[in-house]
């Protein structure tokens, strides 16, 4: 691809086949209003570039799946093309699972031409009205100025459409949050779901720990879920504002729910059940700067690799170290990911403008994996890490999980709790199908191969009521007064039929375990 695609978005696009060719993706923030890097006459080479008829800046032609959209311009549709417009906007919602980007000023061919101010302004009014026609937000993510055979400037805007779907509270994502003990995850989490930075000693992370020897030790042994909400507008919804959890769901569009896993090489074995029975979508692997990689890094790297998690990495406690350390972990790192064993492509982020670019290399491509360097104590660039999950969009197509939905109901059983006035609960996932509050089901196989019925009373959802569960989400559901010894983790709950319940059908779930990925 031409350069000058480089230059315009943040170095992500690559000649020769883009991010797949190993190298590392350093998309520079804009300093300017045309956001281009280095002098616009020559390539890296320093062979001459051409006219800029010759040689035009370009995108990957639209793809007639997934949710971004290219659109030249949106002045003044007729009604005719507007309600065809809306329709578009619907089957690119539904394709990104209530997200879609559109590139304004760019033709179906990827051509980057730009609009004049006046054209912009107009087009950005359709959108809106587009998004208000199906009950949706728009977001300016970001502009640029093109100046392809025009003296006058053209820009080109990038914007982010959110529609919860009908069927659902809001969008989810789950994210497993992996690294070496003491490198700071446990304190990230709070700072990004408290709000509040930390002092330095640990202060974020002591209402993220479960049991009290965690909190005498500092180090996570269990698993514990923490929940971080984005708003249509895409502004934060955490406990800042002394929210509870359901005020928190009630006010998102976009849930991020994060898998804190344990560091310390003793707890390996509940971190690798974190990461194949939870069935995350990405990792977050953490990695302190002071330390670079030690430890379990390696160990969690591997797991993330051999189950075909994608992960992107964060590099903590910047704020401790000078900044020639903070580099050398960064090239430390970078070294370790071009290896054979990953060919992953770093891309370093180091500009708002970057984590937008990152988010969505990160969706499109496993192999880019986005770098960023912060502090959970000062706060650096904690806002980037906040942009690039609130724009990265779910890592599994509508037509998966349609699929997955029409299949017959399993629900994987991980966790089993008995709560006062409620009875018997289980969390887990549901693998496939549907799952709805009165269901009948039957569970097992127990110890002597047989299936029991059971009813599911009620259902929650990051520590909400929810009447309806779909495929690929996690929850909780209530058994009632069902006898908590008959169950166990790796039980499946299936809809009731005769072949299960009376054993014929023992060999379909039997010592069904949950697996991972890439399994």
């Amino acid at each position: 691809m031409d350069s000058r695609v480089s230059e315009l978005f943040g170095g992500c696009c690559r000649p020769g086949g883009g991010p797949a060719m190993g190298g590392t993706l350093k998309a520079r923030g804009a300093g300017g209003s045309s956001g281009c890097g280095g002098p616009k006459g020559k390539k890296k080479n320093g062979k001459n570039r051409g006219s800029k008829a010759n040689n035009p800046p370009y995108l990957p032609p639209e793809a007639e799946d997934g949710n971004i959209e290219y659109k030249l311009k949106l002045v003044n549709p007729s009604q005719y093309r507007f309600e065809h417009l809306v329709t578009q906007m619907k089957w690119r919602l539904q394709e990104g699972r209530g997200e879609a980007v559109y590139q304004i000023g760019v033709e179906d061919n990827g051509l980057l031409v730009g609009l004049a101010e006046e054209e912009m302004r107009a087009s950005l009014k359709t959108l809106h009205r587009m998004a208000e026609k199906v009950g949706a937000d728009i977001t300016v993510l970001r502009e640029r100025e093109v100046d392809y055979d025009s003296d006058m400037p053209r820009k080109i805007t990038e914007v982010l459409v959110r529609k919860v779907p009908d069927n659902q509270q809001f969008l989810d994502l789950r994210v497993a949050v992996l690294g070496n003990v003491d490198s700071g995850k446990s304190t990230l989490l709070g700072v990004l779901t408290q709000g509040e930075l930390d002092n330095g000693r640990g202060r974020a992370r002591l209402n993220l720990f479960r049991h009290l020897h965690e909190i005498q030790s500092g180090r996570t042994s269990s698993i514990s879920f923490e929940i971080l909400g984005f708003n249509s507008k895409g502004e934060v919804v955490n406990y800042s504002d002394s929210r509870t959890a359901e005020e928190i769901c009630e006010s998102s569009s976009k849930m991020i729910t994060f898998i804190d896993l344990a560091g310390h090489h003793k707890y390996l074995h509940t971190t690798i059940f974190g990461l194949t029975s939870y069935c995350p979508d990405c990792a977050l692997l953490l990695v302190s700067a002071n330390t670079g990689i030690a430890g379990t890094t390696r160990e969690h790297l591997g797991l993330a690799l051999a189950l075909k998690v994608p992960f992107f990495i964060v590099v903590s406690k910047v704020d401790l170290c000078a900044k020639t350390t903070v580099e050398r972990t960064v090239r430390q790192l970078e070294r370790v990911l071009k290896q054979p064993g990953c060919h992953k492509v770093p891309m370093l982020v180091i500009s708002e403008d970057d984590a937008v670019t990152a988010a969505q290399q990160f969706a499109q491509s496993p192999n880019v994996t986005p770098i960023f360097t912060l502090s959970s104590v000062s706060g650096e660039s904690l806002d980037l890490l906040k942009v690039f999950l609130n724009i990265l969009p779910p890592l599994t197509n509508s037509k998966e999980q349609e699929e997955l939905m029409q299949q017959l109901t399993e629900f994987q059983v991980d966790e089993i709790y008995t709560v006062p006035e409620v009875g018997t609960v289980v969390g887990g996932t549901l693998s496939s199908g549907i799952c709805r509050e009165g269901d009948q089901l039957v569970v097992g196989p127990t110890d002597d191969g047989c299936f029991l019925e059971l009813r599911v009373c009620s259902i929650q959802r990051n520590r909400s009521a929810c009447r309806v569960l779909r495929a690929g989400q996690a929850a909780t559901l209530a058994l009632g007064d069902f006898d908590r010894a008959l169950l166990r983790k790796c039980n499946w709950g299936s809809p009731q039929h005769e072949e299960l319940l009376k054993g014929r059908g023992r060999r379909k779930v039997e010592n069904h375990c949950p697996r991972g990925r890439g399994n």
